[in-house]
């Protein structure tokens, strides 16, 4: 496989009750961030908390990480082992960075001081819209002779909460991932970690809702773009722009699309065989067609 190469991807993932990624409270109401689509509003998980879930993802699996996160502090922080390094930490490599202190910049002077990330992601976007769901939960007082108290009453805690699931896209570029030895390994160990993504925080969070694929539609390509829509999913579930892939109107090659997860699982036979016998590369669990998408992308030339 040619390091020349571009990796693109969309996941969608599993519906369940959510309230990750909150913005500012009003008054006693947590407020989930949104976007306006057609009209309506979607909630929606930054790239930022989805890439820090990845790093503990990662960290778990035992590769080289240079930031940890610190949780014992008043503020949100992070702790860096060194000055980065991405030929020896798979989290600068993967992530980027970027140092803006000139006097560890001149302590360091020959290391690069900022990296763009080899990882490209945008916002996960719900698959359906808002509909003004909220939760009241009542926190108690610590009474009695608990050693410390977080008010001086009880109190009402008021939550927007979302039932859906979320597609997000990612990107990578096979030769950014091939430009250090160690790049191959590490980025095989990325794809794994996105097919199972879990932990995804966005500050607030306190539910859990996995961000690993339920359905996955990839494209490795010589093309610099995707050329298709990479919010693709429909509300049901399904990936309409599949149908460019076969029929008499065919304008992608079907031969550089990898397709997983339950959207093959409730493929009718006919669409299934049609794509396969056009060369589309399918698969019923997503986390093996992760494995195997690594395998073929990430070959030297």
């Amino acid at each position: 496989m040619s390091p020349s190469k571009n990796l693109f991807a969309t996941v969608l993932t599993h519906a369940a009750p959510s309230s990750n990624y909150r913005g500012e409270s009003e008054e006693n109401r947590t407020v989930l961030q949104k976007i306006s689509r057609g009209g309506a509003e979607f909630t929606v998980i930054s790239p930022e908390s989805m890439r820090n879930a990845l790093r503990e993802v990662l960290a778990g699996y035992g590769l080289p990480m240079n930031r940890r996160r610190l949780h014992d502090e008043d503020q949100l922080a992070v702790e860096f082992k060194e000055f980065p390094s991405a030929e020896k930490f798979a989290d600068d490599f993967l992530f980027g960075f970027m140092v803006a202190d000139k006097k560890a910049v001149e302590k360091n002077k020959g290391q690069p001081a900022k990296r763009d990330s080899v990882l490209r992601m945008n916002l996960a976007v719900a698959l359906h819209p808002y509909r003004f769901d909220a939760m009241l939960n009542q926190s108690p007082l610590n009474a009695g002779k608990s050693p410390w108290k977080n008010a001086g009453s009880s109190a009402l805690l008021h939550r927007e909460v979302v039932y859906t699931a979320y597609q997000y896209p990612f990107a990578l570029s096979v030769a950014d991932c091939l430009a250090i030895p160690e790049g191959k390994k590490w980025a095989s160990q990325l794809l794994k970690a996105i097919g199972e993504l879990s932990g995804v925080a966005g500050g607030h969070a306190r539910s859990l809702f996995e961000m690993a694929p339920r359905s996955l539609v990839a494209r490795l390509t010589p093309s610099l773009v995707a050329g298709y829509d990479t919010y693709g999913f429909d509300p049901q579930g399904g990936f309409p722009e599949l149908s460019r892939l076969t029929g008499e109107r065919q304008d992608l090659d079907a031969r550089e699309f990898w397709v997983g997860g339950e959207l093959v699982r409730n493929m009718k036979a006919e669409e299934r065989r049609a794509l396969e016998e056009k060369g589309a590369h399918l698969y019923d669990n997503p986390q093996a067609l992760l494995e195997k998408l690594a395998a073929a992308a990430f070959v030297e030339a």
